[in-house]
Protein backbone atom coordinates (compact mmCIF):
# COMPACT_ATOMS: atom_id res chain seq x y z
CA UNK A 1 0.00 0.00 0.00
CA UNK A 2 1.36 3.08 -1.58
CA UNK A 3 1.91 6.00 1.75
CA UNK A 4 -0.61 7.70 2.66
CA UNK A 5 -0.80 11.83 3.33
CA UNK A 6 -3.35 13.43 5.83
CA UNK A 7 -3.94 16.40 6.26
CA UNK A 8 -4.46 18.11 9.49
CA UNK A 9 -6.43 21.52 9.75
CA UNK A 10 -5.79 22.82 13.11
CA UNK A 11 -2.35 21.52 14.20
CA UNK A 12 -1.78 23.38 16.73
CA UNK A 13 -4.43 22.31 19.36
CA UNK A 14 -4.98 19.69 21.73
CA UNK A 15 -5.96 17.28 19.74
CA UNK A 16 -4.56 18.31 16.74
CA UNK A 17 -0.93 18.71 17.78
CA UNK A 18 -0.56 14.95 18.80
CA UNK A 19 -2.45 13.62 16.12
CA UNK A 20 0.16 15.41 13.51
CA UNK A 21 3.09 14.36 15.79
CA UNK A 22 1.51 10.58 15.98
CA UNK A 23 0.64 9.62 12.93
CA UNK A 24 4.13 10.87 11.76
CA UNK A 25 5.70 8.60 14.14
CA UNK A 26 3.48 5.68 12.33
CA UNK A 27 4.71 6.30 9.16
CA UNK A 28 2.71 8.46 7.46
CA UNK A 29 3.19 11.44 5.51
CA UNK A 30 1.27 14.34 7.46
CA UNK A 31 0.61 18.20 6.58
CA UNK A 32 -0.42 19.73 9.69
CA UNK A 33 -2.09 23.06 9.28
CA UNK A 34 -2.54 25.76 11.72
CA UNK A 35 -3.19 29.50 12.00
CA UNK A 36 -0.58 29.99 13.94
CA UNK A 37 1.97 27.50 15.08
CA UNK A 38 4.23 28.02 18.30
CA UNK A 39 8.50 27.29 17.31
CA UNK A 40 8.17 24.22 18.93
CA UNK A 41 5.22 22.85 17.13
CA UNK A 42 7.10 23.76 13.73
CA UNK A 43 9.24 19.81 14.12
CA UNK A 44 8.99 19.61 10.17
CA UNK A 45 8.35 21.33 7.00
CA UNK A 46 5.06 20.14 6.87
CA UNK A 47 4.27 22.16 9.92
CA UNK A 48 2.36 25.15 7.89
CA UNK A 49 1.19 28.39 8.69
CA UNK A 50 -1.98 29.40 6.83
CA UNK A 51 -5.22 31.75 7.88
CA UNK A 52 -7.12 28.20 7.38
CA UNK A 53 -10.69 29.65 7.97
CA UNK A 54 -10.15 32.44 5.46
CA UNK A 55 -9.68 30.43 3.11
CA UNK A 56 -12.25 30.02 -0.18
CA UNK A 57 -12.95 26.53 -1.84
CA UNK A 58 -10.82 27.35 -4.80
CA UNK A 59 -7.89 27.73 -2.33
CA UNK A 60 -8.81 24.86 -0.41
CA UNK A 61 -9.30 22.92 -3.59
CA UNK A 62 -5.66 23.66 -4.29
CA UNK A 63 -4.28 22.93 -0.42
CA UNK A 64 -5.67 19.81 -1.12
CA UNK A 65 -3.86 19.13 -4.83
CA UNK A 66 -0.70 20.35 -3.90
CA UNK A 67 0.14 18.11 -0.93
CA UNK A 68 -1.83 14.83 -2.82
CA UNK A 69 -4.05 14.23 0.26
CA UNK A 70 -5.64 11.29 0.63
CA UNK A 71 -7.21 11.75 4.59
CA UNK A 72 -8.07 15.34 5.80
CA UNK A 73 -8.57 15.55 9.66
CA UNK A 74 -10.48 18.28 10.79
CA UNK A 75 -9.63 19.64 14.10
CA UNK A 76 -10.58 22.82 14.10
CA UNK A 77 -13.18 24.49 16.77
CA UNK A 78 -13.94 27.59 18.98
CA UNK A 79 -15.82 27.47 22.49
CA UNK A 80 -17.83 30.48 21.95
CA UNK A 81 -18.85 33.53 20.00
CA UNK A 82 -16.59 36.66 20.59
CA UNK A 83 -13.89 38.48 19.41
CA UNK A 84 -12.37 36.60 16.58
CA UNK A 85 -14.49 33.64 17.37
CA UNK A 86 -17.62 32.77 15.27
CA UNK A 87 -18.85 29.23 16.18
CA UNK A 88 -21.25 29.47 12.92
CA UNK A 89 -17.92 30.53 10.85
CA UNK A 90 -15.86 28.07 11.84
CA UNK A 91 -18.03 24.92 12.74
CA UNK A 92 -20.38 25.02 9.32
CA UNK A 93 -19.34 27.41 6.84
CA UNK A 94 -15.28 25.94 6.84
CA UNK A 95 -17.05 22.75 6.48
CA UNK A 96 -19.02 23.29 3.66
CA UNK A 97 -16.27 25.21 1.80
CA UNK A 98 -13.86 22.37 2.76
CA UNK A 99 -17.04 19.81 1.22
CA UNK A 100 -17.07 21.25 -1.91
CA UNK A 101 -13.30 21.44 -2.10
CA UNK A 102 -12.92 17.82 -1.84
CA UNK A 103 -15.67 16.84 -4.34
CA UNK A 104 -14.54 19.33 -6.99
CA UNK A 105 -10.26 18.20 -6.26
CA UNK A 106 -11.20 15.12 -8.08
CA UNK A 107 -9.24 12.73 -5.94
CA UNK A 108 -10.64 10.24 -3.54
CA UNK A 109 -10.07 11.82 -0.56
CA UNK A 110 -11.80 10.24 3.31
CA UNK A 111 -12.69 13.25 5.85
CA UNK A 112 -12.53 12.57 9.49
CA UNK A 113 -14.37 15.07 11.51
CA UNK A 114 -13.91 15.68 14.69
CA UNK A 115 -16.81 16.82 16.68
CA UNK A 116 -18.58 16.26 20.04
CA UNK A 117 -20.49 13.54 21.62
CA UNK A 118 -24.14 13.69 22.83
CA UNK A 119 -27.68 13.80 20.82
CA UNK A 120 -28.90 16.80 19.10
CA UNK A 121 -31.82 16.98 21.43
CA UNK A 122 -29.62 18.02 23.93
CA UNK A 123 -27.51 20.61 22.03
CA UNK A 124 -28.47 24.10 24.16
CA UNK A 125 -25.38 26.16 22.71
CA UNK A 126 -23.99 27.52 19.66
CA UNK A 127 -21.12 25.79 19.93
CA UNK A 128 -23.10 22.54 20.01
CA UNK A 129 -25.61 23.41 17.64
CA UNK A 130 -23.20 24.39 15.25
CA UNK A 131 -20.71 21.75 15.58
CA UNK A 132 -24.24 19.21 14.87
CA UNK A 133 -25.10 21.08 11.61
CA UNK A 134 -21.41 20.79 10.75
CA UNK A 135 -22.15 16.71 10.63
CA UNK A 136 -25.31 16.98 9.22
CA UNK A 137 -23.99 18.75 5.95
CA UNK A 138 -20.89 15.49 5.78
CA UNK A 139 -23.70 13.44 6.12
CA UNK A 140 -25.30 14.62 3.65
CA UNK A 141 -22.39 15.16 1.04
CA UNK A 142 -22.26 11.18 0.10
CA UNK A 143 -18.29 11.84 0.35
CA UNK A 144 -16.33 9.40 2.55
CA UNK A 145 -16.07 10.48 6.06
CA UNK A 146 -16.33 9.13 9.43
CA UNK A 147 -17.21 11.76 12.42
CA UNK A 148 -15.70 11.26 15.22
CA UNK A 149 -16.96 12.16 19.05
CA UNK A 150 -14.37 12.06 21.56
CA UNK A 151 -15.16 12.16 25.42
CA UNK A 152 -13.25 14.28 27.73
CA UNK A 153 -9.91 13.90 25.89
CA UNK A 154 -7.23 13.21 28.36
CA UNK A 155 -3.57 14.26 26.23
CA UNK A 156 -0.47 14.25 27.85
CA UNK A 157 -0.65 18.18 27.13
CA UNK A 158 -3.22 20.10 29.07
CA UNK A 159 -5.10 23.19 27.21
CA UNK A 160 -8.44 24.77 27.99
CA UNK A 161 -10.89 22.28 30.13
CA UNK A 162 -8.57 19.38 30.18
CA UNK A 163 -6.18 22.65 32.22
CA UNK A 164 -9.23 23.37 34.71
CA UNK A 165 -9.81 20.39 35.66
CA UNK A 166 -6.23 19.61 36.50
CA UNK A 167 -5.73 22.82 38.22
CA UNK A 168 -8.83 22.11 40.23
CA UNK A 169 -7.76 18.70 40.98
CA UNK A 170 -4.62 20.56 42.77
CA UNK A 171 -7.18 22.72 44.70
CA UNK A 172 -8.98 21.67 47.87
CA UNK A 173 -12.14 22.83 46.16
CA UNK A 174 -14.49 20.77 44.36
CA UNK A 175 -17.18 21.88 41.93
CA UNK A 176 -21.39 21.53 43.06
CA UNK A 177 -22.19 18.65 43.94
CA UNK A 178 -24.93 18.64 40.78
CA UNK A 179 -21.61 19.01 38.41
CA UNK A 180 -19.38 16.47 40.61
CA UNK A 181 -22.03 14.01 39.65
CA UNK A 182 -22.55 14.43 36.27
CA UNK A 183 -21.59 11.33 33.59
CA UNK A 184 -18.01 12.49 32.05
CA UNK A 185 -16.62 9.34 30.17
CA UNK A 186 -13.03 9.90 29.14
CA UNK A 187 -11.07 8.87 26.03
CA UNK A 188 -7.07 9.11 26.10
CA UNK A 189 -5.56 11.11 23.12
CA UNK A 190 -3.49 7.85 22.03
CA UNK A 191 -7.38 6.25 20.93
CA UNK A 192 -8.27 9.43 18.94
CA UNK A 193 -4.83 9.17 16.58
CA UNK A 194 -4.94 5.34 16.73
CA UNK A 195 -8.85 5.52 14.87
CA UNK A 196 -7.29 8.43 12.14
CA UNK A 197 -4.61 5.61 11.36
CA UNK A 198 -6.65 2.88 11.24
CA UNK A 199 -9.43 4.48 9.21
CA UNK A 200 -6.34 5.95 6.83
CA UNK A 201 -4.99 2.37 6.10
CA UNK A 202 -8.02 1.40 4.79
CA UNK A 203 -9.49 1.83 0.78
CA UNK A 204 -11.63 5.01 -0.01
CA UNK A 205 -14.39 2.41 -1.62
CA UNK A 206 -14.56 0.16 1.72
CA UNK A 207 -17.85 -0.06 2.10
CA UNK A 208 -18.04 -0.62 6.15
CA UNK A 209 -15.96 2.26 7.08
CA UNK A 210 -17.43 4.68 3.91
CA UNK A 211 -19.44 6.80 6.22
CA UNK A 212 -19.44 6.13 9.67
CA UNK A 213 -20.17 8.38 12.83
CA UNK A 214 -18.57 6.97 16.29
CA UNK A 215 -18.57 8.04 19.68
CA UNK A 216 -14.61 7.75 20.90
CA UNK A 217 -14.55 7.14 24.74
CA UNK A 218 -14.27 4.33 27.62
CA UNK A 219 -16.84 1.75 27.74
CA UNK A 220 -17.32 1.96 31.66
CA UNK A 221 -19.38 4.86 32.88
CA UNK A 222 -17.72 7.46 35.09
CA UNK A 223 -18.57 11.10 36.41
CA UNK A 224 -16.81 14.14 36.69
CA UNK A 225 -15.98 13.49 40.00
CA UNK A 226 -14.28 10.15 39.02
CA UNK A 227 -12.08 12.06 37.00
CA UNK A 228 -11.09 14.79 39.22
CA UNK A 229 -9.96 12.60 42.17
CA UNK A 230 -7.94 9.93 39.14
CA UNK A 231 -6.45 13.24 38.93
CA UNK A 232 -6.00 13.72 42.19
CA UNK A 233 -4.42 10.34 42.79
CA UNK A 234 -1.57 11.67 40.29
CA UNK A 235 -1.14 15.13 41.93
CA UNK A 236 -1.11 13.87 45.24
CA UNK A 237 -4.14 15.89 46.74
CA UNK A 238 -6.30 12.63 47.23
CA UNK A 239 -6.47 12.75 50.91
CA UNK A 240 -7.05 16.00 51.45
CA UNK A 241 -10.13 17.60 52.90
CA UNK A 242 -12.43 19.52 49.92
CA UNK A 243 -15.19 22.31 50.08
CA UNK A 244 -17.64 22.13 46.94
CA UNK A 245 -17.88 25.74 45.85
CA UNK A 246 -21.32 27.10 45.69
CA UNK A 247 -23.62 27.60 42.00
CA UNK A 248 -23.37 30.60 42.18
CA UNK A 249 -19.77 30.94 42.31
CA UNK A 250 -19.65 28.69 39.02
CA UNK A 251 -21.92 30.84 37.57
CA UNK A 252 -19.70 33.89 38.62
CA UNK A 253 -16.47 32.84 37.35
CA UNK A 254 -18.30 31.66 33.80
CA UNK A 255 -19.51 35.18 33.31
CA UNK A 256 -15.93 36.28 34.30
CA UNK A 257 -14.64 33.99 31.67
CA UNK A 258 -16.71 35.56 29.35
CA UNK A 259 -15.33 38.97 29.93
CA UNK A 260 -11.59 38.77 29.90
CA UNK A 261 -12.30 36.84 26.30
CA UNK A 262 -13.66 40.22 25.10
CA UNK A 263 -10.17 41.19 25.77
CA UNK A 264 -8.79 38.35 24.04
CA UNK A 265 -7.83 35.95 26.83
CA UNK A 266 -9.24 32.46 25.90
CA UNK A 267 -10.83 31.36 29.42
CA UNK A 268 -11.61 27.91 29.97
CA UNK A 269 -14.22 29.59 32.51
CA UNK A 270 -16.91 30.15 30.22
CA UNK A 271 -20.44 30.03 30.11
CA UNK A 272 -20.37 27.53 27.14
CA UNK A 273 -17.73 25.99 29.06
CA UNK A 274 -20.40 25.78 32.26
CA UNK A 275 -23.21 24.68 29.95
CA UNK A 276 -21.43 21.37 28.62
CA UNK A 277 -19.97 20.75 31.42
CA UNK A 278 -23.34 20.39 32.64
CA UNK A 279 -24.82 18.45 29.73
CA UNK A 280 -22.67 16.03 30.54
CA UNK A 281 -19.99 13.67 28.45
CA UNK A 282 -22.16 10.36 27.43
CA UNK A 283 -22.04 8.06 24.38
CA UNK A 284 -22.06 4.59 23.31
CA UNK A 285 -18.48 3.08 22.07
CA UNK A 286 -19.59 -0.07 20.97
CA UNK A 287 -19.81 0.37 17.25
CA UNK A 288 -16.35 2.38 16.94
CA UNK A 289 -14.61 -0.93 19.47
CA UNK A 290 -16.58 -3.34 17.41
CA UNK A 291 -15.55 -1.98 14.17
CA UNK A 292 -12.14 -0.99 14.58
CA UNK A 293 -10.69 -3.39 17.12
CA UNK A 294 -9.14 -0.93 19.52
CA UNK A 295 -10.20 -1.30 23.14
CA UNK A 296 -10.33 2.27 24.33
CA UNK A 297 -7.64 2.92 27.67
CA UNK A 298 -9.22 3.23 30.89
CA UNK A 299 -9.12 6.83 32.84
CA UNK A 300 -6.26 5.38 35.18
CA UNK A 301 -4.59 4.30 32.09
CA UNK A 302 -5.15 7.58 30.32
CA UNK A 303 -3.72 9.70 32.95
CA UNK A 304 -1.35 7.26 34.05
CA UNK A 305 -0.27 5.01 36.91
CA UNK A 306 2.77 6.68 38.37
CA UNK A 307 3.02 9.93 40.56
CA UNK A 308 2.10 13.26 38.17
CA UNK A 309 6.02 14.75 37.44
CA UNK A 310 7.31 18.19 39.10
CA UNK A 311 6.51 20.16 35.91
CA UNK A 312 2.63 18.61 36.42
CA UNK A 313 2.27 19.88 39.72
CA UNK A 314 3.95 23.42 38.93
CA UNK A 315 1.22 23.84 35.77
CA UNK A 316 -1.90 22.51 38.11
CA UNK A 317 -1.13 24.68 40.56
CA UNK A 318 -0.38 27.66 38.58
CA UNK A 319 -2.81 27.73 36.15
CA UNK A 320 -5.64 28.99 38.15
CA UNK A 321 -2.96 31.53 39.32
CA UNK A 322 -2.33 32.95 35.95
CA UNK A 323 -5.28 34.94 35.93
CA UNK A 324 -5.17 36.27 39.50
CA UNK A 325 -1.88 37.40 38.79
CA UNK A 326 -2.78 39.58 35.59
CA UNK A 327 -5.79 41.06 37.05
CA UNK A 328 -3.66 41.83 40.11
CA UNK A 329 -0.74 43.48 37.62
CA UNK A 330 -3.77 45.19 35.53
CA UNK A 331 -4.86 47.05 38.62
CA UNK A 332 -1.23 47.58 39.92
CA UNK A 333 -0.52 49.77 36.84
CA UNK A 334 -3.80 51.14 36.26
CA UNK A 335 -5.85 52.39 39.45
CA UNK A 336 -2.47 54.03 41.13
CA UNK A 337 -2.39 56.21 37.53
CA UNK A 338 -6.24 57.03 37.85
CA UNK A 339 -5.99 57.93 41.47
CA UNK A 340 -3.03 60.39 40.32
CA UNK A 341 -4.41 61.76 37.26
CA UNK A 342 -7.87 62.29 38.59
CA UNK A 343 -8.64 61.77 42.17
CA UNK A 344 -5.35 63.27 44.03
CA UNK A 345 -3.84 65.17 41.30
CA UNK A 346 -2.88 67.77 43.43
CA UNK A 347 -1.13 65.42 45.97
CA UNK A 348 0.92 63.65 43.51
CA UNK A 349 2.40 67.44 41.92
CA UNK A 350 2.99 67.91 45.14
CA UNK A 351 5.57 64.72 45.89
CA UNK A 352 7.60 66.16 43.14
CA UNK A 353 7.24 69.90 44.73
CA UNK A 354 8.87 68.89 47.74
CA UNK A 355 11.57 67.52 46.54
CA UNK A 356 12.59 70.51 44.56
CA UNK A 357 11.76 69.87 40.96
CA UNK A 358 11.02 72.72 39.02
CA UNK A 359 7.63 74.29 38.73
CA UNK A 360 7.52 73.96 35.00
CA UNK A 361 8.53 70.44 35.32
CA UNK A 362 5.67 69.29 38.09
CA UNK A 363 2.33 68.95 35.75
CA UNK A 364 4.32 67.14 32.99
CA UNK A 365 6.20 64.73 34.88
CA UNK A 366 2.95 63.79 36.87
CA UNK A 367 0.98 64.08 33.86
CA UNK A 368 2.96 61.70 32.24
CA UNK A 369 3.90 59.22 34.92
CA UNK A 370 0.30 59.13 35.22
CA UNK A 371 -0.55 58.11 31.64
CA UNK A 372 2.32 55.71 31.35
CA UNK A 373 0.90 54.13 34.35
CA UNK A 374 -2.53 53.71 32.64
CA UNK A 375 -1.35 52.61 29.41
CA UNK A 376 0.66 50.06 30.87
CA UNK A 377 -2.01 48.70 32.95
CA UNK A 378 -4.32 48.80 29.69
CA UNK A 379 -1.97 46.84 27.82
CA UNK A 380 -1.36 44.07 30.53
CA UNK A 381 -5.20 43.72 30.32
CA UNK A 382 -5.61 42.73 26.36
CA UNK A 383 -4.30 39.35 25.78
CA UNK A 384 -2.86 40.57 22.11
CA UNK A 385 -0.46 43.28 24.06
CA UNK A 386 -0.22 41.76 27.24
CA UNK A 387 3.55 41.07 26.43
CA UNK A 388 4.34 44.24 25.44
CA UNK A 389 2.60 45.68 28.58
CA UNK A 390 4.45 43.26 30.86
CA UNK A 391 7.44 44.48 29.07
CA UNK A 392 7.10 48.19 29.35
CA UNK A 393 5.85 47.61 33.12
CA UNK A 394 9.18 45.72 34.21
CA UNK A 395 11.40 48.70 31.81
CA UNK A 396 8.89 51.90 33.52
CA UNK A 397 9.38 49.86 37.06
CA UNK A 398 13.34 49.62 36.60
CA UNK A 399 13.46 53.55 35.41
CA UNK A 400 10.92 55.08 38.65
CA UNK A 401 13.49 53.04 40.81
CA UNK A 402 16.95 54.67 39.19
CA UNK A 403 15.32 57.97 38.88
CA UNK A 404 14.14 57.88 42.47
CA UNK A 405 17.64 56.37 43.82
CA UNK A 406 19.64 59.08 41.62
CA UNK A 407 16.30 62.59 42.50
CA UNK A 408 14.51 61.17 45.19
CA UNK A 409 17.42 58.70 47.01
CA UNK A 410 15.16 59.69 51.00
CA UNK A 411 12.10 57.69 49.39
CA UNK A 412 14.22 54.76 49.71
CA UNK A 413 13.64 55.01 53.39
CA UNK A 414 10.07 56.16 53.31
CA UNK A 415 8.05 53.75 56.19
CA UNK A 416 5.32 52.24 53.43
CA UNK A 417 8.73 50.86 51.41
CA UNK A 418 6.99 51.59 48.10
CA UNK A 419 10.04 51.64 45.79
CA UNK A 420 11.39 48.27 48.07
CA UNK A 421 7.85 46.50 46.81
CA UNK A 422 8.91 47.96 43.08
CA UNK A 423 11.31 45.10 43.19
CA UNK A 424 8.85 42.15 43.91
CA UNK A 425 6.89 43.48 41.82
CA UNK A 426 9.11 43.59 38.82
CA UNK A 427 9.57 39.54 39.13
CA UNK A 428 5.90 39.07 39.25
CA UNK A 429 6.00 40.85 35.93
CA UNK A 430 8.59 38.81 34.69
CA UNK A 431 6.94 35.43 36.02
CA UNK A 432 3.09 36.64 33.76
CA UNK A 433 5.58 37.27 31.49
CA UNK A 434 7.06 33.81 31.10
CA UNK A 435 3.55 32.00 31.69
CA UNK A 436 1.93 33.69 28.72
CA UNK A 437 2.06 30.80 26.53
CA UNK A 438 -1.04 28.66 25.98
CA UNK A 439 0.02 25.90 24.04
Amino acid sequence: MAQRTILVLGASGLIGRFVTDDLRALGFRVVGLARKLSPAQTMSAFDIELPILSLDTAALTHVLDEHAVDVVVNCLGVLQDGPGSDTDAVHRDFIARLLRAVAGSGRAIRLVHISIPGTAEADRTAFATTKRAAERLIAASGIPHAILRPGFVVAPSAYGGSAMLRALAAFPLDLPDAEMARPFRPVAVEDISATIAWLAAREIDDASVKAVTWDLMQSQPVTLAGVIKQFRLALGTAGWSHVAMPSFMLDLGAKIGDLVSTLGWRSPMRTTAIAELRRGVTGDPSEWIAASGIVPKTLVDAIGRHPATIQDKWFARLFLIKALIVASLVVFWLVPGVIALFVSYRAAAAILGAHNFPPALVDPITIGTSLMDISIGVLIAFRRTAAVGLAAGIIASLGYMLGAAILTPDLWIEPLGALVKTGPAIVLMLVALLMLDNR
